[in-house]
This record gives structure tokens, sequence and C-alpha cells, in this order.
């Protein structure tokens, strides 16, 4: 059916005689022009035309991390300064360092004050004295070990077990499950040393009838451990925020869910490493105390190190593939 516009526009009027009586066309049909058909209108017209749908879930999340990308690209920029490009090769030695220094430091201290650590264990834990003493010379030297093969990048996924058992027996014997402070710093520390192990798996390089792999196990896993890192890692800041001023808390929290989801993750990481290290040399300057009271500061401050080594790692290797940062190459 044609265009049924009005009668006295285009075409031809009839007359009283019933002859056709031309009408003078538009100078645009003159030239050629041809209306738009009416199912082709623009949308949101309003001759019957359905309105526009709304924009779906994923498009506005899409626009919203692209403006994100446009406020944080000016800081994410200074991690390209020819200063910071000369001292990423150390970060990942420096960074291993970080997280095994708690491990020297405690080793090194059971050796230092043994008469004390079995008068403890012995006298007020009520554990018989040959088992504290197999168990301290056990734990002194897995600990030692451990902590040489990380630095070394030798026999890593073995070190990592070895040490992790470590962090679990000793909060077993010493008590240190009643603690939620002491209880999360030790499980982020378990994540500290995830995020070292995952660090070291690389990607196969197997290939058959010279096409690559599909399917990477390697990979698989070392996203794997690096997420599991990721989010042991920030268990610790649920009691750090504790007593903290609002913006501190506010920064915090933000930065926390950036790291854990892995958005954002190298900016996140600096963030958090900053904020930490503050505080840690802040509250737990242990240097300045000759009483009992340097134990305790010492060993958080120490703890609180491991942790900043595996935030420190990150910024080096990246969030992994299961992470938000590795999704957005994809899509």
């Amino acid at each position: 059916m044609s265009y049924r516009g009005p009668s006295d526009s285009f075409g031809a009027y009839p007359g009283a005689s019933g002859a056709s009586v031309p009408v003078q066309q538009p100078p645009q049909q003159a030239q050629g022009f041809q209306p738009t058909p009416f199912n082709t209108a623009p949308r949101g017209n309003v001759y019957g035309q359905r309105n526009a749908p709304p924009e779906s879930l994923h498009h506005r999340m899409k626009k919203l991390l692209e403006r994100l990308d446009r406020y944080t690209a000016p800081i994410e920029d200074l991690t390209t300064q020819p200063a910071m490009l000369a001292v990423r090769p150390f970060v990942p030695g420096i960074a291993r360092f970080c997280i095994v220094v708690t491990f020297l430091e405690d080793s090194l201290r059971i050796f230092t004050q043994w008469n004390d650590q079995v008068f403890y264990l012995h006298s007020w834990k009520h554990y018989p004295r040959w088992f504290v003493v197999i168990f301290l010379a056990t734990v002194s030297l897995a600990m030692l070990a451990g902590a040489v093969l990380i630095l070394a990048r030798r026999h890593i996924k073995y070190a990592t077990i070895g040490l992790c058992g470590c962090i679990v027996s000793q909060a077993l014997v010493y008590g240190l499950f009643s603690g939620t402070s002491f209880l999360l710093r030790n499980i982020s520390v378990i994540g500290g040393l995830l995020i070292a192990y995952g660090s070291t798996i690389v990607q196969s390089k197997n290939t058959f009838a010279m096409l690559p792999e599909l399917s990477d196990k390697s990979q698989r896993s070392r996203g794997m451990l690096l997420l599991v890192g990721r989010i042991l890692i920030v268990l610790m800041f649920v009691a750090f925020t504790f007593g903290k001023s609002w913006f501190t808390v506010l920064l915090t929290v933000l930065c926390t869910t950036c790291f854990a989801v892995g958005y954002k993750t190298k900016l996140a990481s600096i963030i958090l490493v900053t904020i930490l290290a503050f505080y840690n040399l802040y509250m737990n300057n242990y240097w300045f105390y000759d009483d009992s009271k340097r134990d305790f500061l010492r060993y958080e401050f120490f703890q609180n190190l491991s942790i900043i080594g595996g935030l420190l790692l990150v910024t080096n290797t990246g969030a992994g593939s299961m992470s938000i940062d590795e999704k957005k190459k994809v899509y």
C-alpha cells in the first residue's frame, strides 16, 4: 500500500469533472527526495513509535567502569615514570623478603629466647618438656629453611606448605586462635605466602600440532592461588579499621574490595601498602620500648611487613586470570 499523505500535498488532485489536475511538486521531491518510511522513523517518535528500551545493566556498568578509568588514569600513569620503571625489577625480591622476614625473625627469637619459650610452654601451657623441645626445634628450623628456599626461589611449593604448617601449628600450641586480630593477621600471612607461590607459576608453553593449548592447567592454578591469596590478605584489614578515622576506613574498604575482586588491583595494592606501612611504623615502633611490650609490638610489626610484601608482589605480578582486570582484556 502506498504512502497515505494529505491529498492536497503530493500527487494529483481530482478535479470536478473527474480529471486529474496535476499539482506542483515540492522542491525537495522534484529533486528526487523520497519520504522516510514510517517504520524507520527515529526512536521516541510521537506518531506511535515505541520508546527506546532502557540501557542494560551490563552497558551501564561498562560506562561506569570507563568513567572510573578516566579518573584513575592520571594516578596509574605515575607508575610508568622512569624512576618507577627503574625500581620495578627489584620489587619481586623486596616483596619476597618482606613476606618471609616474619619467619626469619620468629626463628631467631626462638633460638635467642630458648629458655623463656620452653618455660612458657612447659609451665604455663602444661605441655611435656620433651614435646616442647622437639616442637620448638622443628618449627624454628622449618621456618628458617622455608624462608631461605622462598628467597632463593627453590622448591617454593614445599616451602610454602611448610611455612603454612608452621603458622597453623604455632597458633594451636600457643593458643593464638583466641584473639581475632592475631587470627586474621596469621590468615593474611598465609595469603601472602600463596601469592608468593602463585607468582612463580608460569604459563605452560606446550603445544600440540603447532597449536597452543586451549586450556592451561598451570595458568588456572596460578589464577586460583592469586585469588585465594588476595581474599586472605584483605581479612587482616577487618580488624585494622577498628579505631581509625572515617576517611581511612572508607579508603581501606574501597581498596580492599577492589583488591579482592581484582579491579584496579595494582593501584589498590599501592594505596594499601602506603596505609599499612604508615600505621605499622607509627603504631608498632617496638624500638622505642624495652619491656615485654617490645616483643609484642615486634611480632605485629614483622607480620604486617609480611602482608605488605604480599601486597607489593601483586603490584608486579598483577591479579591473575580470575580478576576483573583480566576479564576486561577479553570483553
